[in-house]
């Protein structure tokens, strides 16, 4: 039973990893964008815009992939907590380690 507990809560850590990372895959494009716009005046949309529809379309997908990150590691975090929660009802040794 502790070998599965240490398990369980070892997929948690990697989910919270996976967290983590979708976070910083979302922060990102927001910091490019928000820089970019910050830096507008500098530019002419009409003449530049070859270059921002890239920049923007990776930062559209970069945005997406992280928000579906931390969507799957949040699932995978509660699945874990109530797998845990499982253990520890069925063995009292299990709750006394995990406290």
């Amino acid at each position: 039973m502790i070998n599965e507990a240490q398990l369980v809560l070892a997929e948690k850590r990697t989910s919270l990893a996976a967290l983590r990372t979708g976070l910083a895959l979302v922060g990102l494009p927001m910091a490019v964008m928000s820089f970019l716009i910050v830096m507008s005046e500098h530019y002419h949309l009409e003449q530049v815009w070859i270059y921002l529809l890239p920049i923007a379309v990776v930062c559209t997908a970069m945005a997406t992939l992280g928000g579906y990150m931390c969507w799957r590691a949040v699932v995978r975090i509660h699945r874990a907590d109530a797998h845990l929660a499982h253990l520890k009802s069925i063995s009292q040794e299990v709750g006394e380690q995990l406290e």
